[in-house]
């Protein structure tokens, strides 16, 4: 069994069994805590800014963080459950209580079969230092082994049912695969919590008719928008003469001169609520009924969300959004592994 040799998990009791984790209206996305490619993480300079962001997150009300077992690059891949997990441990009982942790596990071709996440999954409650409350796979196999896919899910499942997780979520899944999962996952006894899908005003994908935000208003399932400030592009900080570093700096000079419209409404209708524009690309997801999951990464970055929380757009603000993303609704490039 997969919990076999470790210090016993705690257990959840039967009214917080699966489906009950809180996913906050905005979480907080961990990608970047440990990236050196995209995000040229140094760990002498980041990692005391970023547990300073934990911190600032959990005093604002921000307790929902995403990562995965896969964050952090080369020698430094679970970086981000690290830092997680040492955030956690400077929290009061009551504070730590507070929080829902959810990380996604790589199926990569060595996990092989039911049992090939019990030493990953093992690994990620070392890091975070407790069970995980929200355990997602996070891609499908669908381009390179599916026949591997229900055997890794009832493993996640398995990891429910023997309390070292709480429910189990998806990421990186198209809506014809969700509807066989969310089907399987039901007859085998723990329904679906969530799926995490790319999802931004230049990433609309999901939003087509019959896409995964369809399908899941009719199923009941949680959507989770990763990347819904676009790399940092929906931001209004950055110009072509103020660019970032490394790759995103080439993706930027190629794309804002095409988002100056939008980014130009987006200025207007910050102002209107006392916001940023960051806060109404994240508000542009919570009026689709996602749950966005911002990277954070600096204590400066948290009372933009803190205050984004506080207001809603209408639905006239949404549809003038709407209507200025048309064009640009496929401009981020997509995840290799998203399935159909």
């Amino acid at each position: 069994m997969c919990l076999v040799g470790e210090s016993k998990p705690q257990v959840w009791t039967q009214d917080q069994r699966p489906g009950t984790p809180d996913l906050a209206p905005i979480g907080v996305g961990t990608w970047s805590w440990g990236n050196r490619l995209l995000w040229t993480y140094r760990p002498e300079r980041d990692d005391p800014l970023l547990l300073d962001t934990f911190q600032a997150c959990v005093r604002a009300g921000l307790t929902f963080f995403d990562t995965a077992d896969s964050y952090g690059t080369g020698k430094l891949q679970g970086r981000s459950e690290i830092l997680l997990g040492q955030g956690l441990s400077r929290l009061s009982a009551e504070q730590r209580q507070q929080v829902t942790v959810a990380t996604k596990l790589a199926p990569y071709p060595w996990r092989l079969g039911r049992h090939g996440f019990c030493k990953a999954a093992a690994a990620s409650r070392q890091r975070l230092g407790r069970p995980i409350d929200l355990v997602q796979l996070h891609w499908s196999t669908a381009r390179y082994a599916p026949w591997q896919e229900n055997p890794l899910l009832q493993g996640l499942m398995d990891q429910v049912q023997l309390g070292g997780a709480k429910a189990v979520g998806l990421s990186n899944m198209g809506p014809q695969r969700l509807r066989r999962a969310v089907a399987w996952m039901a007859d085998s006894g723990v329904p679906l919590r969530s799926v995490q899908v790319q999802f931004s005003l230049l990433s609309r994908q999901p939003l087509q008719p019959g896409g995964v935000l369809e399908v899941c208003r009719e199923l009941g399932v949680t959507v989770i928008a990763y990347s819904p400030l676009a790399l940092g592009l929906l931001t209004g900080q950055y110009t072509t003469s103020r660019l970032p570093s490394g790759l995103r700096g080439l993706l930027f000079r190629r794309l804002l001169p095409r988002l100056e419209p939008l980014l130009a409404l987006m200025g207007e209708m910050a102002m209107d609520h006392g916001s940023t524009p960051a806060g109404v690309a994240v508000n542009w997801c919570r009026a689709h009924g996602t749950v966005p999951i911002p990277g954070l990464r600096r204590p400066h970055h948290v009372k933009a969300m803190e205050q984004a929380r506080g207001w809603i757009l209408s639905s006239h603000e949404r549809q003038a959004l709407d209507q200025a993303s048309g064009e640009l609704a496929t401009l981020m490039p997509q995840n290799p592994f998203q399935s159909a």
